[in-house]
């Protein structure tokens, strides 16, 4: 009997074992028909067992008519790329950079993130975001983008961590009806700016002079205000800081610039403005409750729906006393690769559809954002009208300067925080200028040790 089962197992050992060699043949003489047929038996199975791929992408700088607008292009995206659909996440703009940071944190499965120039340390340092130069190394768009554009795509490490969707630059929005009622002159110093802006404050009417900026984001306008006045003096690649080493906080111009910050608040702007961020300023200055607003170009769009024609201009920014010059950073943002996507060959797909000259045309001119692609340069849509102002600045570069950021210090994003904590002790009265400069000189001082 034992002899018998032996056998039998035996028999049953072989058929399988037949069975299993005939199924990779089979396989085998399927794989060899299907090559032979150039690719199309290949290409038809693929094509219908795709599964569709779900992005997440999550945005910055929202407001409702950029996400509208995102929305529009991210559509005509999915309509020539059936098998990828995108999930847009729009956290309010006050806690947006916040929110992303905490997903990335979380390793959360973002693909496609907003990075800015104000982010991008943080995120490469905290290995959150992909490097993107095996994908730019092969795009051919990459070559065509301008000098700023690659500037701010590669400004740590020299690594290109996003791919910018425009430029940011400031310049003033001023209400060209009021200025001519009051006979007054656009301003082109700060001191200007405060005593137009003190004229054309009345509280009983609800009109104010400036629209301040005292909550998030409001280091930003201290920060361009101090370079003003500092002028030449500041080390463009190393914006925070004099030529002759010391924080810029450390400097009389310094001192000089706060207390005008503070001024243009107390005298001149809406009490609740201590809070406002981007969208209470441009809608303070768009409602007709403010004279004056220092905005990005995007801020054009809003007011052609909102303003009538004639009633609003816009002119270069006011420059520093006795420093004769403008400074700011030529700010960027754009699209990266979340480090821990698990699609991110298509996030790159959507990157780089969005990032087209075609698009970023598009999305510039919607968004009203000085576009990145040089081919941009010769549209009159930039030559003209309200982007005059910038055009201007451009041409005038002995005056009107470009400073870096210090993005490449450890404490870059820790110092936006307190920064604006201190900002708002400032405005409150609980703290002096000499103090809060005092308190920056040290922290920038500390960070210089640590480079």
């Amino acid at each position: 009997m034992n002899g018998f089962r032996k056998g039998l197992l035996l028999f049953f050992s072989m058929m399988l074992f037949i069975v299993i060699v005939a199924g990779c043949s089979d396989e085998s003489n399927t794989e060899d028909s299907t090559e032979g047929s150039e690719g199309s038996t290949t290409d038809d199975t693929e094509d219908s067992t795709d599964e569709t791929v779900t992005l997440r992408m999550v945005e910055s700088l929202t407001s409702p008519a950029r996400t509208e607008l995102l929305n529009s292009m991210i559509a005509t995206f999915e309509e020539e790329n059936p098998n990828i659909k995108v999930e847009l996440i729009s956290p309010p703009l006050q806690s947006a950079d916040e929110k992303i940071a905490q997903m990335l944190m979380a390793k959360e499965d973002i693909d496609v993130l907003e990075v800015r120039d104000q982010t991008v340390k943080q995120f490469s340092n905290n290995s959150f975001i992909e490097d993107l130069a095996t994908y730019t190394s092969s795009w051919e768009n990459w070559d065509s983008l301008n000098d700023i554009a690659k500037h701010g795509a590669t400004a740590v490490n020299e690594t290109p961590y996003f791919i910018p969707y425009g430029i940011y630059e400031k310049t003033l929005f001023y209400r060209k009806d009021w200025f001519e009622e009051a006979g007054l002159e656009v301003p082109e110093t700060w001191e200007d700016l405060y005593n137009a802006a003190v004229e054309l404050t009345d509280p009983s009417q609800n009109r104010y002079g400036y629209s301040f900026r005292g909550g998030a984001g409001s280091s930003d306008y201290v920060e361009f205000m101090t370079w003003s006045y500092v002028g030449n003096e500041i080390v463009q690649d190393d914006g925070y800081f004099t030529k002759d080493g010391e924080p810029m906080f450390a400097t009389d111009e310094a001192k000089d610039a706060l207390e005008m910050f503070v001024k243009s608040y107390e005298d001149a702007s809406p009490p609740d403005s201590i809070s406002w961020s981007y969208p209470e300023m441009v809608q303070g200055f768009t409602s007709g409750m403010t004279a004056m607003l220092i905005q990005d170009p995007e801020v054009i769009v809003t007011a052609e729906e909102n303003m009538e024609e004639g009633t609003w201009d816009t002119a270069p920014l006011p420059k520093g006393v006795p420093s004769g010059v403008a400074q700011q950073t030529a700010g960027t943002a754009g699209w990266g690769i979340g480090a821990f996507s698990e699609h991110k060959e298509e996030a790159w797909k959507l990157i780089s559809f969005l990032s087209s000259p075609e698009q970023n045309l598009h999305f510039a001119k919607n968004n009203s954002l000085i576009p990145v692609h040089k081919s941009a340069g010769d549209d009159p849509f930039f030559k003209e009208g309200y982007f005059s102002s910038y055009i201007e600045m451009n041409a005038k570069l002995d005056e009107y300067l470009i400073a870096d950021r210090p993005v490449d210090y450890e404490g870059w994003g820790e110092y936006r925080g307190i920064a604006e904590q201190d900002i708002q002790s400032l405005l409150l009265g609980d703290v002096t200028v000499e103090d809060t400069l005092q308190k920056w000189t040290d922290y920038w001082n500390e960070q210089k040790e640590q480079q």
